[in-house]
């Protein structure tokens, strides 16, 4: 109950803060038995052991890090650069999709790294922030859920019990080609990129964005930097060289990280690292890196940097402000059991037949989407997905079952208002983060369910390249059907 009231909230209202708060609120009350001090104490409680410190901190950081370039001219000139190169629309929207595929780590530091970086060039061609959160959203969790080197590979590793009958690693492997959420989804986001092809909400958007209003509402909420704080002399070097070092720090921490904790080659390197102590390490190893390029070129003054760090803390604040009650919300969520009954529900409920693909795969979505966390879903569907078919009874079957797992829980995970990488997503295109949900939701649904019907198909033929084929062509034949009726009816209208 808290968090589908939470969310249905804030899907009514469009405000996030007080449904989060409600949501919370309620959980609190109803795992206290209805008592008053002990809900009030226990919601706090929960509160303070659910908070990730390290991603409040990483963060801060990175606001800081965006304000930094901001106020050197370098996110101005890089945007006036790559205005040069990047001549459309249609360019600046593929270029994005494709900074985001390359960006393929860790989730968190791809969201605000890709708005960080892009944000300059779609506003030059009018891409809205509603538009820019969905592709930042759509090239972060799913390809994540694809990368054999990302926190998220390691994450699913570890949750795979080691009596599957195949390694953690093998398993991630031979479930990529089987992934159709995410393959799908980033072949929507390429194929709306190209054929500028938008419905719903989103293009809406896009239709007030080509007005000049990138925001629709909701640009209130972000810390605008003011002209005059912006130096006029900035080079793209002031923007670009920060962002390497980020990438390239944050890439070798983890390394370092996976090799203090005994692994012995890359792969397992990135399995067993800290990556949240990585970002953390890598955003501060940039600040002193901006530091010494910004300041003996009286770039930015002392004062001016050192002031940055608050104002990067401002601009972060509805993120953090989102990700504390989400933490919360699914902290709640946790003292109530809700993991373990839907996993229960599942685990009795299953047998072995042609549905379990089907079947894991709604189960996945909903509590993923309830909770706001793939990770979670993970722990408790995976090895339940490998019970079912434990003594390599069935392999392939397993693969299938547990790719609809993976599937299912990045799926719930892109629609949830309370992901946290859907919050990041919005922070880093500085959207309004209810603008981002109910526009990202319309796309995400039709790729969802394709895949639910793609799932249906593995668990009968159970081929990778006939399922993947076969979603593939589905969804560009109902994309292209829809721009051809909602084109149709468009200019009807304007007729």
């Amino acid at each position: 109950m808290p968090p589908l009231l939470a969310i249905v909230l804030a899907l009514v209202t469009k405000e996030v803060y007080s449904s989060l708060f409600i949501g919370v609120a309620v959980g609190a009350v109803l795992y206290s038995g209805f008592h008053p001090w002990n809900s009030f104490v226990n919601f706090f409680e929960i509160m303070k052991s659910s908070m990730n410190l390290n991603i409040l901190i990483f963060d801060v950081l990175l606001g800081m890090i965006i304000v930094l370039m901001a106020k050197s001219g370098g996110s101005s000139a890089y945007g006036k650069w790559a205005g040069s190169k990047i001549k459309s629309k249609k360019s600046a929207l593929l270029a994005t999709t494709g900074l985001g595929i390359l960006i393929f780590v860790d989730d968190y530091f791809n969201c605000l790294t890709v708005g960080s970086v892009m944000r300059p060039v779609t506003d030059r061609y009018k891409v809205s922030r509603a538009k820019l959160a969905y592709i930042i959203d759509a090239t972060a969790a799913p390809v994540c859920i694809i990368a054999p080197i990302s926190s998220w590979a390691a994450a699913v590793n570890s949750y795979v019990p080691d009596d599957a009958g195949i390694s953690g690693f093998q398993l991630f492997l031979r479930t990529i080609p089987y992934n159709l959420y995410a393959i799908l989804t980033i072949a929507m986001v390429l194929f709306i990129s190209i054929t500028a092809f938008d419905f719903g909400l989103m293009k809406k958007h896009e239709d007030n964005a080509a007005k000049g209003d990138l925001f629709t509402s909701g640009a209130e909420e972000f810390e605008q930097i003011s002209e005059d704080e912006v130096n006029p002399n900035g080079k793209v070097m002031d923007l670009v060289l920060p962002v390497a070092v980020l990438i390239v720090t944050a890439v070798g921490a983890m390394i370092y990280t996976g090799y203090l904790g005994g692994a012995t080659d890359i792969v397992t390197a990135f399995s067993g690292c800290d990556a949240e102590t990585s970002l953390i390490f890598a955003t501060m190893v940039t600040i002193l890196f901006m530091l010494v390029l910004y300041l003996p070129r009286k770039v930015v003054s002392f004062k001016a940097f050192m002031d940055s760090l608050v104002e990067g803390f401002k601009l972060m604040i509805p993120a953090v402000m989102i990700l504390i009650f989400a933490w919360s919300l699914k902290g709640v969520g946790d003292a109530l059991g809700l993991a373990d009954f839907v996993g229960h529900l599942v685990g009795d409920n299953a047998s072995a037949s042609i549905f379990i693909p089907a079947v894991m795969f709604l189960a996945a979505v909903f509590l993923s989407f309830s909770t706001g966390t793939s990770w979670g879903t993970f722990a408790i569907l995976v090895p339940i997905a490998t019970a079912l078919f434990s003594g390599g009874s069935n392999l392939e079957m397993m693969i299938v079952s547990v790719s609809a797992v993976l599937a299912g829980a990045v799926c719930g995970d892109h629609v949830s208002p309370i992901s946290d990488t859907t919050v990041m997503s919005s922070a880093g295109a500085q959207s309004n983060h209810m603008n981002h949900v109910s526009t990202q939701m319309q796309y995400a649904a039709i790729v969802a369910a394709i895949s639910f019907i793609g799932y249906l198909l593995a668990g009968i033929v159970q081929i990778w390249w006939v399922v993947l084929g076969f979603g593939l062509i589905l969804l560009f034949a109902v994309l292209t059907i829809m721009r051809k009726v909602l084109g149709g009816k468009e200019e009807k209208t304007n007729a």
